[in-house]
C-alpha cells in the first residue's frame, strides 16, 4: 500500500521539478538576454567615435583666454589633438602639427590642442617652448577625453566640413584616429583628401 502511494506521488513531484526547472532555465535566458544587451552597449561605448558619425561636441578652454566649440567650426576641417606636456611622442610631434597648421590654416582648416591630465604651468612651457600658435585649452574634468573616448596620448582625430568623424589610414586600414604620433605625410594626406572632398 506504502509503495502505491509513493508511486502515485512521485508523477506529481516530477512535473513540479520539471516546472521548476522550466522557469529557471527561463529566469537565466533573460539574464543572459540582458547582459548581453548591456556588454553590447558597452563595447559600442568603448569604441568612441565612428568613422561618417558626428564627432561628439564639445567646448575647449583656452589658455590665451576665452573659448572655442566644435559647433562653431562646422564648414571647416578640424584636426583635434590630444597632448600632454609629460608625453614624450606628444614632444615628437609638436613641430610636425605646428608646420601643418601654419601651411593648412588659410585653407579652411583648423587645429585644436586638447591638453590631457597635465599641470598648466607646464603645458604652457611645452606651447612656447615648441611655438605652438593653433588654440590650446586644458581638457577640464576629462570631459573631452572621455567623449572620444581616447587611451592615452597623443591621438589625433579628423572631422570633416560636416561635423563627421573622417578616417585616417593606419596600416592599411581606415581608422577614426591616430594613437601614436602623426606624421607630416599621415596628416598632408586626410586634409588634402578632406579639402579635395569639400570643394
Amino acid at each position: 500500500m506504502s509503495e502505491m502511494v509513493v508511486d502515485a506521488m512521485q508523477p506529481e513531484e516530477q512535473a513540479k521539478t520539471s516546472r521548476r526547472g522550466l522557469v529557471f532555465g527561463l529566469i537565466l535566458v533573460a539574464i543572459l538576454a540582458v547582459v548581453a544587451l548591456f556588454a553590447a552597449g558597452l563595447q559600442q561605448t568603448a569604441r568612441g567615435p565612428e568613422i561618417g558619425k558626428p564627432a561628439p561636441e564639445f567646448t575647449l578652454p583656452l589658455f590665451d583666454g576665452g573659448e572655442i566649440s566644435l559647433a562653431e567650426l562646422r564648414g571647416k576641417v578640424v584636426v583635434i589633438n590630444f597632448w600632454a606636456s609629460w608625453c614624450d611622442p606628444c614632444r615628437e610631434e609638436a613641430p610636425v602639427l605646428e608646420r601643418m597648421w601654419r601651411e593648412y590654416r588659410d585653407r579652411g582648416v583648423v587645429f585644436l590642442g586638447v591638453n590631457y591630465v597635465d599641470v598648466e604651468s607646464e603645458a604652457r612651457k611645452y606651447l612656447k617652448e615648441f611655438d605652438v600658435t593653433y588654440p590650446n585649452g586644458p581638457d577640464v574634468g576629462q570631459k573631452i577625453a572621455r567623449a572620444y573616448r581616447i587611451r592615452g596620448v597623443p591621438e589625433t582625430f579628423f572631422v570633416d566640413p560636416q561635423g563627421n568623424i573622417a578616417p585616417i589610414i593606419v596600416n592599411g586600414q581606415p581608422q577614426p584616429k591616430k594613437i601614436s604620433p602623426i606624421t607630416e605625410e599621415e596628416l598632408r594626406s586626410v586634409l588634402d583628401r578632406l579639402l579635395a572632398e569639400g570643394r
